[in-house]
């Protein structure tokens, strides 16, 4: 690598691990449990002396750096954590961690050590958001089989709901399309194909949310009781999960024994650390239904529009190129936010929407011409 091109790529690193640190304070001020906000103010300065390596190699090669403030993607980022919780963005900073080590393992060098420690940032977050895979939640569930864990909400829903509406409808009319029926006959197997899947959408996703609501209410109710019943297996259990965060056995049963003296702020705790979930954040399924059948149905009238001014290809090709345009937006917007490439992620949604519709028009032309 020659020197130019060694300061573009330190001066990249820079930035993303600049990204990082601003992304990672924003999250430790807006998360509101006190552990857990202190474990992202971690990564954050974990981020900020990543960013001190590439500032000192770039004042050595003479660059002066000017960067300004977090990029537009930390921002909406930040925006969606603020008014959907932190919970809900971790996945996408996860995801945004795993490609930041592959671009120092592919670096080598010096960076090797950073990737390591960029694939530990995701194991971390990961625990945060709920995965606590081999630590004191998963050895506590093995102890009782109640705890389940896990979270919903109409995030998600609304994402899958607007990708099932397009894939489904579009597949759907221009099956019926190819086969040669009228254009109104289109339109009304167009209308019934949207009505039909957003009230099963959302009358499907009402039902899980509730269900799983009402399981992890008993949950909480049963960790409730416990408490209650059981204070001092709870204050050890406590202390166990704090010294997975790195407390010593001293310290951390300190911690418990004073967390105990509020039951409620015990139990928000427990919930949180045993559970994975957000008390204050079980989901809404009125929320999640609603969110389902306006984003399914918002998918699912873009592929019969056309149908109502054009006629024959034009009318398919108007189709076909709208709802992909709509995918490969979406697509790409989840790679920016997400950080693992916007062209990748919007060629994945949209390749697949194109081989559904491209299987069904060519079912509806076989039938089409079998019939004649």
């Amino acid at each position: 690598m020659d020197m130019k091109n060694g300061r573009e790529v330190w001066l990249e690193n820079l930035r993303d691990e600049r990204d990082g640190a601003a992304l990672y304070e924003g999250l430790a001020q807006l998360e509101k449990d006190p552990v857990r906000a202190a474990e992202l103010a971690r990564l954050a300065e974990a981020e900020r002396r990543h960013a001190e390596t590439w500032e000192r190699k770039l004042e050595r090669s003479g660059t002066v750096v000017r960067l300004d403030g977090p990029s537009a993607r930390i921002r909406a980022i930040l925006w969606m954590a603020r008014h959907l919780g932190v919970r809900r963005v971790l996945p996408l900073v996860a995801e945004a961690e795993l490609a930041d080590a592959a671009k120092y393992a592919r670096q080598g060098a010096e960076a090797a050590q950073l990737a390591r420690e960029e694939e530990k940032h995701k194991d971390t977050l990961a625990k945060l958001g709920g995965a606590d895979t081999g630590s004191a939640a998963e050895r506590i569930v093995s102890r009782e089989p109640w705890h389940k864990g896990g979270r919903s909400g109409s995030v998600r829903a609304a994402v899958f709901g607007m990708n099932d509406g397009v894939v489904s409808n579009l597949s759907l009319v221009l099956g019926v399309a190819g086969a040669g029926v009228e254009p109104q006959t289109i339109l009304i197997t167009g209308v019934a194909g949207l009505l039909a899947g957003a009230f099963s959408m959302a009358s499907g996703e009402y039902i899980s949310v509730a269900s799983q609501r009402d399981l992890l209410s008993r949950q909480i109710e049963l960790e409730r009781r416990e408490l209650a019943e059981a204070p001092q297996e709870e204050a050890a259990e406590l202390a166990f999960i704090y010294q997975r965060k790195g407390l010593s056995p001293e310290q951390a049963v300190t911690t418990a024994r004073e967390l105990l003296k509020n039951p409620e702020a015990a139990l928000d705790t427990l919930v949180r650390e045993e559970l994975g979930l957000d008390p204050s954040d079980l989901g809404s399924p009125v929320g999640a239904a609603v969110s389902s059948f306006l984003t399914f149905a918002f998918g699912a009238v873009l592929p019969i529009l056309p149908f109502i001014w054009l006629r024959g290809a034009s009318a398919v090709g108007v189709a076909a190129g709208l709802s992909l345009a709509l995918l490969l937006s979406v697509g790409g917007l989840l790679g920016y936010l997400s950080g693992t490439g916007p062209l990748r992620s919007a060629a994945r949604m949209a390749g697949l929407a194109s081989i559904a519709a491209g299987v069904t028009y060519a079912i509806g032309l076989l039938f089409g011409a079998t019939a004649s």
